[in-house]
């Protein structure tokens, strides 16, 4: 298949231009005078504090409604519609970690369409997109089996000048093995290092695992040798993998030299 989901909320983020129009996102507090400069500050504190209190239980109560409104509508909301609730629900803006919180829950809940009409809210009123959103949005295309657009999206944050972390390669690595496309994850394994990105045991396992049920096997090889001379912590489902791939392509002997290269390692 061609990995790629053709809803409006990704064609509306990957084809909409940017609004020009910014929401006004300022605040002011306002503060008396007093006599006691000292016991003013300390007075101005404690009610700033009960103030910030009140207004995080009001924003959490307001996310988690959001939410339960957003996942709802995932087969049917209109990108209009949609907006509307998330403008009369943050009328002056989000900032960027309940931007995380939104999306993901929407990646835990497999929700594609709707993180991508989400994304597309924020580039119209160019609110912040880190990294974290955009693995969010890319973990929620690897549990669609959607590939192609994690791949898109990745594209999105080089152009953009978002710096991809660890976490966001595994994630679209994770995406490219789950459709076995073995050379695209191989791309993004030797981009990765290139960036100055260390691979995890989560980012080999995804690179093998993309090989297994391809002509990869060599790949394979060649990944667990790295994550041995780079003392990576491996386990029985990496090995595993890594020796299946070779018994698919009939090459038994590889197959035993590695079990024998491996099991020495205390492989848990």
């Amino acid at each position: 298949s061609s990995g790629l989901i053709c809803s409006r909320g990704v064609l509306l983020f990957m084809r909409k231009s940017r609004q020009e129009n910014v929401l006004a996102r300022t605040s002011l507090w306002q503060t008396s005078q007093c006599a006691e400069a000292d016991a003013q500050r300390q007075c101005s504190i404690s009610l700033q504090r009960r103030l910030e209190d009140n207004s995080s239980a009001l924003r959490d109560d307001t996310i988690q409604r959001v939410l339960r409104s957003l996942l709802c509508s995932e087969a049917s909301s209109r990108s209009d519609e949609l907006f509307a609730e998330l403008d009369r629900a943050f009328p002056n803006g989000l900032d960027p970690r309940t931007s995380t919180r939104i999306f993901s829950r929407l990646a835990a809940e497999r929700a594609l369409n709707t993180a991508f009409l989400v994304l597309t809210w924020h580039d119209m009123n160019e609110y912040e997109l880190n990294y974290y959103h955009y693995t969010a949005v890319i973990d929620a295309c690897a549990k669609n089996n959607a590939w192609t657009n994690s791949l898109q999206l990745f594209d999105v944050m080089l152009q953009r000048q978002v710096e991809p972390s660890t976490v966001t390669y595994n994630a679209v690595i994770s995406s490219c093995q789950k459709a076995s496309k073995w050379e695209n994850a191989l791309q993004l394994f030797s981009l990765m290092t290139q960036h100055r990105l260390e691979p995890t045991t989560i980012t080999f396992s995804a690179a093998i695992g993309a090989c297994e049920n391809s002509s990869g096997w060599e790949s394979a090889l060649e990944l667990c040798s790295s994550m041995l001379h780079k003392r990576v912590e491996s386990n029985v489902i990496t090995c595993n993998t890594a020796i299946s791939a070779c018994k698919k392509a009939g090459e038994w002997e590889k197959a035993l030299q590695l079990f024998s290269v491996m099991a020495p390692s205390k492989v848990e």
